[in-house]
């Protein structure tokens, strides 16, 4: 994607800078109006920080290039710097995305911390104000991608987050991350008395997110709220009724604030526990679907015991390039994608290229009002196979 293909989003980028104003109106200040409705017969598609794949993460053009690509829900992680923003960004160190360690003025916030039972050493969010957050450019995570967008966004707010997805032109979700909980609510302290999670729910209620799965008020706001905290969850279940999502990491990683195991978390004593909280499971793809040598292993059976306890398994990540398709793929995420959805059997999947799950789907399983030939065909395909193979 060059520059050309962004030209209206460049435009109102460039305006903003020139003015001075936030780059999107409160939502309260957009008129009401019918939007076509968020897709709910095929597995989700969920823009992993953006379409980061192309334009650096959680980034406003990143969000804005996931929706125009077709993404069901933009996805985000929420931090709080040390004026207690809350802000959208993913590390709690600046160093792997923005511009922190070429900016001499901030070269005595380096700092050590204990960060998921580790020590860390960096710049933090939670040493910067959300003035000085703002002043710092973001970059790409990863070398081999388009590195033309490294310091033209600034770090988004999560308000504006919520802007982008409410001013979109059809309806779009948000699926945001209370983001190392037990880290900030020990570095960021609020004057009200509130946690983190408090300030997080306020801000969805402030802008009108509420409802279970599937009602009548989750279908014109759609929201899910994620978490690797347990007991985060467990809290932000008595403010607020919307669908949540319990996140699950490597085998190798304790949950940061119980110190629970992948085994004890996975168990289906603990699935029946936590079934009663959330409607999902946010797994690292690679433990349910082992790999070793890059090729797939037998897949667990996590997502038939979370369909059991009547949850979702929502997966991540999936991400274009060769060096995280495993061989088995013949280094097309089409045959990842066709994998994870019809043999695996997942509900939704964190991707970092929108555009490619969703023509992947269009192709595979357009609403049937959208169907076209060649949909047809791809299905008669599908079936001569299936057939073949008996």
């Amino acid at each position: 994607m060059s520059l050309a293909d962004c030209a209206p989003l460049f435009l109102l980028l460039l305006l903003h800078l020139a003015f001075a104003r936030p780059l999107f109106p409160l939502p309260s200040k957009t008129k009401n109006e019918e939007k076509k409705p968020i897709q709910t017969f095929r597995p989700y598609n969920i823009a992993h920080r953006g379409s980061n794949g192309e334009i650096p993460e959680e980034t406003a053009a990143a969000y804005l290039r996931a929706i125009e690509e077709g993404a069901d829900f933009i996805e985000s992680d929420i931090l709080a710097s040390k004026d207690g923003a809350l802000i959208c960004f993913h590390d709690v160190t600046l160093d792997d995305t923005t511009d922190v360690a070429r900016r001499k003025e901030f070269a005595n916030r380096r700092r050590t911390y204990e960060v998921e039972w580790f020590n860390v050493t960096g710049w933090f969010v939670v040493d910067f104000t959300l003035e000085e957050l703002k002043t710092l450019k973001v970059k790409q995570r990863y070398s081999f991608r388009d590195q033309q967008y490294n310091g033209m966004f600034s770090i988004i707010t999560f308000e504006e987050f919520i802007s982008i997805a409410l001013d979109a032109d059809r309806t779009v979700g948000i699926y945001p991350e209370i983001k190392d909980p037990v880290f900030i609510n020990k570095h960021v302290k609020w004057a009200d008395g509130k946690k983190f999670e408090d300030k997080f729910v306020d801000t969805l209620l402030k802008y009108g997110y509420k409802g279970q799965y599937m009602s009548e008020n989750w279908l014109k706001q759609p929201l899910f709220i994620q978490s690797f905290a347990p007991t985060s969850i467990v809290h932000v279940s008595d403010l607020i009724d919307s669908p949540k999502v319990f996140l699950i990491d490597g085998i190798t990683v304790r949950t940061q604030d119980t110190n629970q195991s992948y085994w004890e978390i996975t168990s289906d004593d603990y699935l029946a526990y936590i079934s009663k909280y959330v409607v999902g499971l946010g797994p690292w793809k690679d433990t349910i679907v082992p790999a070793s040598g890059n090729y797939l292993m037998p897949p667990s059976d996590l997502v038939a015991r979370a369909h059991a306890h009547n949850l979702q398994v929502h997966p991540y990540t999936y991400r274009n390039e060769n060096q995280f398709l495993h061989f088995n793929f013949q280094q097309d995420p089409y045959t990842e994608y066709d994998f994870w959805i019809n043999t695996v059997g997942v509900d939704g999947l964190f991707t970092d290229f929108t555009g490619t799950l969703h023509r992947y789907q269009e192709l595979t399983s357009p609403h049937p009002k959208d169907e076209t030939a060649n949909s047809l065909l791809v299905k008669i395909s599908q079936m001569i196979s299936a057939y073949e193979g008996l």
